[in-house]
């Protein structure tokens, strides 16, 4: 929408950069913040999936269905997407060197403060 999509459009976008999208009616507010908008409508099915700028973009998102899926049978989506979404990223961003993931991690655990298991359940709502 385009209140979910204005204040992440003036934050993480950079002033001279090229927005592609699918089309997707909020995105108008790129253009309205003067942004560039490319618009790449994509054909239905299998062939939608293989348009370069979503190439990849699909591979992650497929890849982090499956995990969720798989992983987290029914997870409560707005309690805790945001560890579930940190945690896909940390594995996506180390995906070139998985020799270096476990011990990687052993160091970031070691180093980290602690936290009670009162605030691990606490909840961490996504403002959308």
């Amino acid at each position: 929408s385009f209140a979910a999509l204005k204040p992440w459009a003036s934050i993480a976008l950079a002033p001279d950069c090229t927005v592609t999208s699918d089309g997707l009616l909020g995105f108008e507010v790129v253009e309205r913040l003067g942004f560039a908008h490319r618009v790449v409508i994509a054909p239905k099915g299998k062939a939608g999936t293989e348009i370069e700028p979503f190439r990849w973009l699909n591979v992650v998102l497929g890849n982090l269905k499956t995990a969720l899926s798989g992983t987290h049978h029914a997870f409560n989506f707005r309690k805790y997407a945001g560890r579930y979404l940190a945690e896909s990223q940390y594995r996506f961003n180390r995906r070139f060197d998985l020799a270096a993931m476990v011990p990687r991690l052993a160091v970031a655990l070691t180093s980290a403060t602690p936290c009670s298991g009162k605030k691990l359940m606490m909840r961490t709502e996504i403002e959308t």
